[in-house]
Parts: C-alpha cells; structure tokens; sequence
C-alpha cells in the first residue's frame, strides 16, 4: 500500500512553485526590489506574494504582501521618489521604503501615482517575469 502513494507524491507537488523576479535598482550598490510568488498546493488558485528590499550593506528585508488570484497575475511597480516604491495587483497596494527597509501605508489602489517601472506578471509556464514599460526599453 505505501508503494502506490510514493509514486502519488510527485503528483502532488507538481502543481507548487516559488517565483522570483528582480527590479534592479542599482547595481553597484546592490539595490534592488525582488517579488517572490509562492504556490504551495496544485489544486488552489490563489497564491502569496512577498516583497524582498535589498539596499546593502545597510538593509535586506523580506515583507508578506498577501494572497493573490495567479491566474494573469500582473504586479504593476511605480517609483516615487527618495527611494520610496508602489507595488498594485488589481484592487490592492503596497508601498515600501528602500532606503530603510520597511513597508510603508498603502495608497488606496485607485489612487497609486508615481512613474511606471515596469510589471511582474506571471506567465502560461508559470514563470515570473519583470518587463519594463516599452518606452523605457529603448
């Protein structure tokens, strides 16, 4: 009996993943905003996401931003100054401080200003990507 469930195991973890993506901010010092989306079971749609700031030496941090629908998941990033960064999903928004590390209050998501920096969206494969908006990319 314990050999037919060995061989279920697989199957039931093929459905899980944990994606990565980095908005580099600066590479020489090592600044950079990463998004993190986790997938723990094959049968939810839903999954976590997290930020992780990095601005080293001083500060590396890792944040729970919450639960997130993945199917077309696009997480839009907007810069707004002195190192201060939106990140919108549909009908949330996050807001973080890069300069120190920490999350900051949310702007109403309606209300997110700030300049494009590009999209996190994850694809068919599952597959985390950034792509910067198409004017900046040339």
């Amino acid at each position: 009996m314990r050999l037919p469930l060995i061989f279920l195991a697989p199957l039931l973890l093929s459905g899980c993943f944990i994606e990565t993506s980095t908005y580099v901010i600066d590479i020489n010092t090592d600044h950079a905003i990463t998004l993190k989306v986790e997938k723990d079971n094959f049968w939810t749609k839903e999954g976590t996401l997290r930020v992780v700031m990095s601005r080293l030496p001083d500060c590396q941090r890792q944040y729970e931003l919450g639960s997130v629908w993945l199917s077309d998941l696009q997480v839009e990033l907007f810069g707004n100054g002195n190192n201060v960064y939106t990140l919108r999903a549909d009908d949330q928004a996050w807001q973080i401080d890069t300069t120190t590390c920490s999350e900051l209050k949310a702007p109403d998501p309606d209300a997110v200003t700030g300049l494009p920096l590009g999209i996190f969206t994850l694809d068919s494969d599952n597959k985390l990507n950034f792509e910067k908006p198409e004017a900046a990319s040339e």
